[in-house]
C-alpha cells in the first residue's frame, strides 16, 4: 500500500482492526505453551480460521501471526533459522482469510538493548530488517510495530522498516498500570520521540484495559495533535482464575469504548489480548452507529448524595492512575477498604487469595499493614505489589515513621513507587517494645505530619528532602490516621489539622461502634478550623467473642467498646461471630452515611467477615445475603 492510499484510508475512517491473536488461539484450543508464530507452518488451518473469524466479525485489517517471529524470540524454540519462512507463511494465511488489509505484525525482540541489556542497536536493527524484509516481500500492506516498551528499540524498528521498504508504518506502545512504559517513559515522552520518526500513526495497545488506553490516547493527542492515533486495548485487566488468565470485559463494554476512542481522535481501532471476534463485531456495530449518527451526547454520572467528607483535592486527583481506591475517593462514592496483615513467611498465596475474595465482594482496596503489633512479617510493599499483580485490586501501603531514618524513608518510598504502589498511609507505627524484638531500634527521624509534607511537597514535586532532583516526580496519594474517640479532642483536632495542612488526602480512624464520637469530633474540629472536608474512612471492627471484645476494650489504646456490645457478646454463646457481624452491620450502616467510607479491620485474619459486610453495604438492603445467619435483635 502506498502512503497516499493509507492517508486516504485514514481520512475515511475509523478503520476497524482485529483482536488478540495469541489469546484467541488459546481460546480455540491451542496449548498456551505453543510457539504461536510457528503455527503458521505446523497448524496453518487454525491460524487461517482465526483470521477468517475476525474478518467475518467485520475487521477490515488482519494482523499476521508474526508478533514474535524474529531471530531472538524464535531462537528460544530452536527456530531462529526459519524467520523468513514463518513470516512469509503468516502473510499468506492472512491474505487467504479475505482481509481487506493485511498488516505485518512486528513485536518487541524479547531482549534488552544496551545499556539495559547486551544487545547493541545495530544487532537489533539487523533482526528487525530480517523480519520486515520477509513481511514486505511476502506482500503486506503496511507494517505494525506494536506492544513496544522501549522507545530506543521502537526507533530501531522504524529505521529498519524504512531501510527495507516504503510501506506505511504504525507504531504502538504498551504501558503499565502507572501510565509509564516498562522503562519508565510517559506517554508524552513517547509521543515527542515518535513524532520525530517517519511513521504513519502512533497509539496504544495491550496495557491495562480500555479505560487506560483511552486516557493515554487523549494524552498523546494533547501532546502531538497532528498524529494519527491507534487504540487497541486488552479486554480489560487480566485476572487469574483456576490457573488460567481471564479477560473479563464484555463485547458491550469494548463497544462503548470503541465509540470513545473514535471521539478522542483515534482512526485505527481494534483489540488486543482477550479480544475475540464477538468483541470486534460489537465494536464494529457501535462505530457504524456513530458514523450514521455522529452527534453523541456526553453521559455525566451524578455524584451520589450523602457523603459529607469531600473528595481528593485537585492536585491529588491529577496523580490518579485509574485504581479503584483513588477513583472512588475522587468521585465521592462510598469507599470500602479492608486492612490486611502480611504473612509471617515468604509465601503470599493466602494473602492474595483473600484479597481476590475481597475484590469480588466489592472492596475498593486492601490496606496492608507494616509489622502490626511490632511482629515480624513480610515487608508490606512486597505484599502490595503481589496483590496488585495477582488479585487486581488497589492497595494502600502502611508506611510508619518509627524505625526508619530519613535515608531509608526516602529510599523505601522510591522503591514502593517503582513497584507501582501509589497509595500510602502514613502513621507512627507500633513501638518495638511490645513485639517480637523489643530491643530493636525504635527511633523516628520525622513525625507523621512531617512525612506527609515530605511526600507531597518534595517527592511529588520531583525533589528529595534536601531539595535535590530525583528526576521524575512521584505520584503518591497520602493518608493519615485520626483518633475520633481521643480523650483530648483539642489536641487530636490540632494534630489532624497539621496533617491536613501538610497535604493529607484521606484519613483512617480507629474502630468505632457508634456514630457519636465522629459527630462530636467533627463539631470540635469545625468550631476551631472550619469545614472538615478531608475524606475520613471510619474504622469498623466486628468483634467475634466476648473475650475478643473485652481485649479490644481494655488493651487496645484508643478503642472503646460500648456496654451494649459487651452485653450482646456476653449472651451470644455459640453464635458470637454471627452476633458480632450483625452488630458491625448496624454500626456500619450508621457510620457510612456520615463519612467517606469504611475502613474494615477483620480480626484474626477472618477476611470473609469483611467480604460479607461489604456485600451487604453495597446492596443497600439492611441484611441481604446474610440475614439467614444473623440474629435480628
Amino acid at each position: 500500500m502506498e502512503r497516499e492510499s493509507f492517508t486516504q484510508l485514514i481520512k475515511a475512517g475509523p478503520i476497524l482492526g482485529d483482536g488478540g491473536t495469541g489469546t484467541s488461539l488459546v481460546a480455540a484450543g491451542v496449548e498456551v505453551t505453543s510457539t504461536f508464530d510457528s503455527l503458521n507452518l505446523t497448524a496453518p488451518q487454525a491460524v487461517l480460521q482465526l483470521h477468517r473469524s475476525f474478518v467475518e466479525a467485520g475487521a477490515r485489517f488482519v494482523e499476521t501471526n508474526t508478533f514474535g517471529a524474529n531471530r531472538y524470540k524464535l531462537s528460544d524454540y530452536g527456530s531462529a533459522g526459519q524467520v523468513a519462512e514463518i513470516n512469509e507463511a503468516g502473510v499468506r494465511l492472512a491474505r487467504e482469510s479475505g482481509a481487506e488489509i493485511v498488516v505485518g505484525s512486528v513485536g518487541p525482540l524479547g531482549v534488552r538493548l544496551v545499556p539495559y541489556g547486551r544487545v547493541r542497536t545495530e544487532q537489533a536493527a539487523q533482526a528487525f530488517r530480517e523480519q520486515m524484509s520477509a513481511l514486505a516481500e511476502a506482500g503486506v500492506d503496511l507494517l505494525f510495530i506494536e506492544t513496544q516498551t522501549d522507545v530506543d528499540e521502537a526507533e530501531q524498528a522504524v529505521l529498519a522498516a524504512r531501510a527495507v521498504c516504503d510501506l506505511p508504518v504504525i507504531v504502538s506502545f504498551a504501558f503499565t498500570r502507572d501510565d509509564h512504559t516498562l522503562l519508565g517513559e510517559t506517554a508524552e515522552a513517547v509521543a515527542r520521540r515518535v513524532s520525530q520518526l517517519d511513521v504513519g500513526a502512533l497509539g496504544v495497545n495491550c496495557s491495562e484495559g480500555p479505560a487506560q488506553v483511552l486516557r493515554l490516547v487523549e494524552t498523546i493527542r494533547r501532546e502531538q495533535p497532528n498524529l494519527t492515533l491507534v487504540a487497541m486495548p486488552n479486554a480489560g485487566q487480566p485476572h487469574r482464575l483456576g490457573g488460567r488468565i481471564i479477560y473479563q470485559a464484555s463485547p458491550e463494554y469494548l463497544a462503548a469504548y470503541a465509540v470513545r476512542f473514535f471521539e478522542a481522535g483515534a482512526s485505527i481501532i481494534g483489540g488486543c489480548c482477550g479480544t475475540g471476534p464477538e468483541h470486534i463485531q460489537a465494536m464494529g456495530k457501535a462505530l457504524a452507529c456513530v458514523r450514521a449518527h455522529p452527534v453523541v451526547e456526553e453521559i455525566i454520572e451524578p455524584v451520589p448524595a450523602g457523603n459529607t467528607s469531600g473528595g481528593l483535592p485537585a492536585e491529588s486527583a491529577a496523580a490518579l492512575t485509574g485504581n479503584s481506591f483513588t477513583q472512588a475517593l475522587t468521585e465521592q462514592r462510598q469507599v470500602y477498604v479492608v486492612e490486611m496483615a502480611p504473612p509471617r513467611s515468604a509465601s503470599a498465596a493466602k494473602l492474595v487469595a483473600a484479597a481476590d475474595t475481597l475484590a469480588k465482594a466489592g472492596a475498593h482496596a486492601v490496606s496492608v499493614a507494616d509489622s502490626p503489633m511490632a511482629r515480624m512479617r513480610m515487608s508490606p510493599w512486597a505484599a502490595c505489589h503481589l496483590i496488585e499483580l495477582q488479585a487486581s485490586i488497589s492497595t494502600v501501603l502502611h508506611f510508619p515513621t518509627r524505625g526508619r531514618n530519613l535515608l531509608r524513608i526516602q529510599g523505601d518510598l522510591l522503591a514502593s513507587h517503582a513497584l507501582g504502589i501509589r497509595n500510602v498511609f502514613v502513621c507512627m507505627g507500633d513501638p518495638t517494645s511490645i513485639g517480637d524484638y523489643p530491643q530493636a531500634a525504635d527511633h523516628a527521624d520525622v513525625s507523621p505530619s512531617g512525612l506527609i509534607a515530605l511526600i507531597k511537597n518534595k517527592l511529588n514535586m520531583g525533589l528529595d528532602r534536601s531539595g535535590a532532583s530525583i528526576g521524575e516526580a512521584t505520584e503518591f496519594v497520602v493518608g493519615c490516621s485520626v483518633n475520633l474517640g481521643a480523650h483530648d479532642l483539642d489536641r487530636e483536632t490540632k494534630v489532624l489539622h497539621r496533617k491536613i495542612t501538610a497535604g493529607a488526602d484521606f484519613a483512617y480512624s480507629q474502630p468505632l461502634f457508634t456514630a457519636k464520637p465522629l459527630q462530636t469530633f467533627r463539631r470540635r474540629y469545625e468550631d476551631r478550623y472550619g469545614a472538615l472536608t478531608l475524606p475520613i474512612l471510619v474504622g469498623l471492627m466486628p468483634v467475634v467473642s466476648l473475650r475478643h471484645a473485652e481485649f479490644v476494650h481494655n488493651e487496645v489504646p484508643g478503642i472503646t467498646v460500648p456496654d451494649h456490645v459487651l452485653h450482646r457478646m456476653a449472651s451470644a454463646g455459640p453464635r458470637s461471630e454471627e452476633d458480632g457481624l450483625w452488630l458491625a452491620l448496624q454500626s456500619g450502616k450508621e457510620l457510612r452515611d456520615l463519612a467517606a467510607g469504611l475502613y474494615l479491620i477483620p480480626p484474626f485474619g477472618r477476611y470473609h467477615l469483611a467480604a460479607e459486610l461489604i456485600e451487604n453495604f453495597r446492596s443497600l438492603e439492611p441484611a441481604a445475603g446474610i440475614a439467614g445467619n444473623l440474629p435480628v435483635s
